[in-house]
C-alpha cells in the first residue's frame, strides 16, 4: 500500500482517539475542557502521531496497538505548545492559524489545560489494557524521559536561558535535540516499542528519529523567515524578533540549507537495509523537511 493512503487511515485513526480521551467541551469544568479541546483539535501537521505509526508498521506492530500511543505522543506535543506560547514564555498570541489558548480563554486556564492534557497523555497509556504490562511502562518510560528535564523541557529551559545571545552550533544542535527532538524521537520509539524491532533496529530508527528531529528545527527556522504569518498559522519572523539564535542566523540561508540536507543523508542511512515497509517512515520524512508550514 503507498505511503499517502495509510497516512491518511492513520490520521483518521489518531483524530478519532484524540476525540475519545479528550473530555466533553459541556462537562464541568466547561472552560477548562474547553481549552483543552481548542489546544488539541485545532489542526496541526499530527507528525508525531504518524510516525507511531510508521514505527510499528516498519516493526510489525499490531495497529490496534498504536492508537494508544499515537494519541499520548500528541496530547504532550499539544500540552507543549499550549505552554510554549505563554507570556512567560514565548509570548505568542497565533497558533495554528487560531488565537493561542491564553489569548481565547485566560492565562490560568491555559496553564492548567497544559498541565491536565500532559496527565491525560500517561493515562492513555497506562489503560491501554491490549498491550501487555511490560510494553505499557517501556511508553510511559520513553514519554516520560522525552517531556522532562532530560528532554523537552530542558530545551526549553535552554532555550530561554539563551534567549539573546548567539549560541554556538553545538549548543544549538543540543537545545534543538532536547526542544523539538527528543518527543520525535519518542514518537518513533512507541511505535518500534510496540513491533518486534530488536535493539539493533531500536537503535538505527533512533538515529533516523534524531536527524529528523534536528531536520525539523532547521526547516522551522528557514520557514520563519521566509513564509509568512499565514502561512505557518503562527507568528513569523519571531526568533529574530526575540534575538533567538537559529540556524540561519549562525550559518546562513545557504548554510541552513546544508545542513539540512545533510540532515536528511543521515535519516537515510539510519534507514538503509533495514526490514519491514519503510515507506511511510520515507514519506513523513520527506513532507518533514519539505513542507510550506
Amino acid at each position: 500500500m503507498p505511503a499517502e493512503p495509510q497516512l491518511a487511515r492513520w490520521l483518521q485513526r489518531v483524530e478519532a482517539r484524540l476525540e475519545s480521551e479528550l473530555p466533553r467541551g459541556d462537562q464541568s469544568p466547561e472552560r477548562l475542557h474547553q481549552a483543552m479541546r481548542h489546544a488539541v483539535l485545532g489542526g496541526g501537521k499530527r507528525l508525531r502521531p504518524m510516525l507511531v505509526y510508521a514505527a510499528g508498521c516498519a516493526t510489525g506492530a499490531d495497529e490496534t496497538l498504536l492508537d494508544a500511543p499515537a494519541a499520548a505522543v500528541e496530547l504532550v506535543h499539544a500540552y507543549s505548545l499550549v505552554h510554549d506560547d505563554l507570556p512567560a514564555m514565548d509570548d505568542d498570541d497565533l497558533r495554528r492559524g487560531r488565537p493561542t489558548v491564553h489569548v481565547a480563554f485566560d492565562e490560568a486556564t491555559a496553564i492548567l489545560a497544559g498541565d491536565a492534557l500532559q496527565a491525560l497523555a500517561f493515562a492513555a497509556l497506562a489503560r491501554e489494557d491490549r498491550a501487555g504490562a511490560g510494553l505499557r511502562v517501556a511508553w510511559l518510560l520513553a514519554l516520560a524521559d522525552a517531556a522532562g528535564a532530560r528532554g523537552m523541557c530542558g530545551g526549553q529551559a535552554l532555550d530561554m536561558d539563551g534567549t539573546g545571545a548567539t549560541l554556538p552550533l553545538p549548543e544549538l544542535e543540543r537545545l534543538h535535540a532536547l526542544k523539538t527532538g527528543a518527543l520525535i524521537r519518542a514518537a518513533v520509539r512507541l511505535g518500534a516499542l510496540a513491533g518486534d524491532a530488536d535493539a539493533a533496529t531500536l537503535a538505527r530508527l533512533d538515529e533516523f528519529a534524531a536527524a529528523l528531529g534536528l531536520a525539523f528545527q532547521i526547516r522551522d527556522d528557514i520557514l520563519d523567515i521566509e513564509a509568512s504569518s499565514e502561512q505557518l498559522g503562527k507568528t513569523a519572523g519571531k526568533d529574530q524578533a526575540q534575538a533567538k539564535s537559529t540556524y540561519p542566523a549562525l550559518l546562513g540561508r545557504d548554510g541552513a540549507a546544508a545542513a539540512l540536507a545533510a540532515q536528511v543523508e543521515r535519516m537515510d542511512a539510519a534507514l538503509a537495509g533495514l526490514p519491514g515497509d519503510l515507506a511511510p517512515l520515507r514519506a513523513l520524512a520527506t513532507m518533514a523537511v519539505e513542507r510550506s508550514h
